[in-house]
C-alpha cells in the first residue's frame, strides 16, 4: 500500500466546505494573511460595504508607506547634514495615528483663522477621541458643517469661531447637532 498522493475518495467532497464550493489553496506574505482572515471571515454573512473598509486597509499595507527623511537641522549654507538625518518619517502614522478612523477634509471659509486654518487647506479628522474642553472639533449642526473650538461653559457645550463677530453657538437639546471628531492637522499649501 502506498502512501500520499491521490487516494479515491478521500478528503472533502468538492463544494463541501464552509464557502459551499471548491476552494484552493494560495500562498501569501504572512503579513498579508491575518488581514485577508477577516476579510474572508465575514464573506458570507456581511454585506459587501462592511467588507469594503478591511479591503481598503488591507490593499493600503499591501502597498506600504514609504517614508519621507527626516533632518534634524540644516547647514548654514542650505544644504542637508547628511549625519543630521534621523529615522523616516512615515506622514500617514504622523498625521492619522487613528487611520481607520480619520478622515479629510477641506476648509471653507474664514472663521478659523486666528487658528491657522485658512481657506482651502485639508483638515486631518480623528473620529476616535472623545473631543475635550478647547479642541478644535468638526460638528454638524442643524445639516451644516462647522470647524470650531469646543468650550465648556459652566454645564453648556459652546462652538466658538475664531471670528469674534460670531456669537457663541450653544449646543443643547433643542439644537440638531453631531460632534464628528477632533481636527488634528491642517495641512497648508503655499
Amino acid at each position: 500500500m502506498g502512501r500520499g498522493g491521490r487516494r479515491v475518495g478521500a478528503g472533502r467532497p468538492p463544494g463541501t466546505g464552509k464557502y459551499g464550493e471548491p476552494t484552493k489553496a494560495v500562498r501569501l506574505p504572512v503579513r498579508l494573511a491575518e488581514h485577508l482572515s477577516e476579510v474572508l471571515a465575514t464573506w458570507g454573512r456581511s454585506p459587501l460595504e462592511d467588507i469594503v473598509p478591511h479591503l481598503q486597509r488591507l490593499r493600503r499595507e499591501s502597498e506600504g508607506a514609504a517614508g519621507l527623511p527626516l533632518y534634524s537641522r540644516a547647514l548654514a549654507a542650505g544644504e542637508l547634514a547628511d549625519e543630521e538625518m534621523g529615522p523616516e518619517l512615515d506622514l500617514n502614522g504622523y498625521l492619522a495615528p487613528h487611520r481607520d478612523s480619520s478622515f479629510c477634509v477641506q476648509a471653507r471659509g474664514e472663521s478659523m483663522r486666528v487658528a491657522g486654518i485658512q481657506e482651502q487647506d485639508l483638515l486631518v479628522v480623528d473620529t476616535l477621541p472623545d473631543p475635550q474642553d478647547g479642541d478644535l472639533v468638526m460638528a454638524v449642526v442643524e445639516g451644516e458643517l462647522l470647524v470650531r473650538r469646543l468650550q465648556s461653559q459652566g454645564d453648556r457645550l459652546c462652538l466658538l469661531s475664531d471670528n469674534s463677530q460670531e456669537a457663541p453657538l450653544v449646543l443643547s437639546s433643542e439644537r440638531e447637532f453631531y460632534l464628528l471628531g477632533v481636527v488634528t492637522h491642517a495641512i497648508h499649501a503655499f
